[in-house]
């Protein structure tokens, strides 16, 4: 069996993408510069959020993921991140490719809310790697690449940062209920407010107007 071994040198948005796209770039080596026809790679990527410090403002933030830190003993599990798959060319000995992994902004998302909560330093990922190797000196052999091949990588958050205000520049993203929807649909309209943001800033207001004494 031809032995693989993986890890993430680097990651950077995707400029060009549809939507948020990160590109992790891969090395992969295969033991003794054997030869390899081609590799049909799939990847999970895992949040472990053990695995870094927060501050007191971040705690506060990870609050409905984690609830109070003096639970996080208990609480504080993997999260999971994205699934992303590629075909890796033919190479000998190792080889270099990208691997783009599609991302969501949506905060009902465990993923987007942690790293929405984070005001700096870095995310602690651990990618999950399976597949099929093609191999073989006289035609072709597939190989599963094993469950147990992974790697570590520290992505800074500044890299998710700046694609998120790439695609999303100066903005976010809420889901709610088609019927909550519709209430302000109706709020907005019999007070002809011209934007969404003035509709949450009026309500803000008229929150805040209520819980003063």
């Amino acid at each position: 069996m031809t032995e693989l071994e993986f890890s993430c040198l680097d990651v950077r948005p995707e400029p060009y993408g549809t939507g948020p796209t990160l590109l992790f770039r891969l090395r992969i080596e295969a033991a003794g510069g054997a030869r390899v026809h081609a590799v049909a790679l799939r990847c999970q990527l895992r949040i472990e959020p053990v695995q870094r410090r927060y501050t007191p403002a971040e705690m506060e933030m990870l609050g409905d993921l984690f609830g109070e830190p003096d639970r996080w003993s208990s609480t504080l599990k993997p999260l999971q991140f994205a699934h992303a798959s590629v075909t890796v060319p033919g190479f000998t000995g190792a080889t270099e490719i990208e691997l783009p992994v599609a991302c969501t902004y949506d905060m009902e998302v465990a993923s987007a809310k942690y790293f929405r909560a984070l005001a700096g330093g870095e995310v602690p990922l651990l990618l999950l790697f399976s597949g099929t190797v093609f191999t073989g000196e006289r035609g072709f052999t597939a190989e599963p690449v094993p469950w147990h091949k992974e790697a570590g990588f520290r992505m800074p958050v500044k890299v998710w940062q700046n694609m998120i205000e790439q695609y999303f520049p100066g903005s976010g993203w809420l889901r709610v209920r088609d019927d909550c929807l519709e209430s302000l649909r109706r709020y907005r309209s019999e007070r002809a407010l011209p934007s969404w943001e003035r509709v949450f800033e009026e309500l803000l207001r008229t929150a805040e107007r209520g819980r003063q004494p």
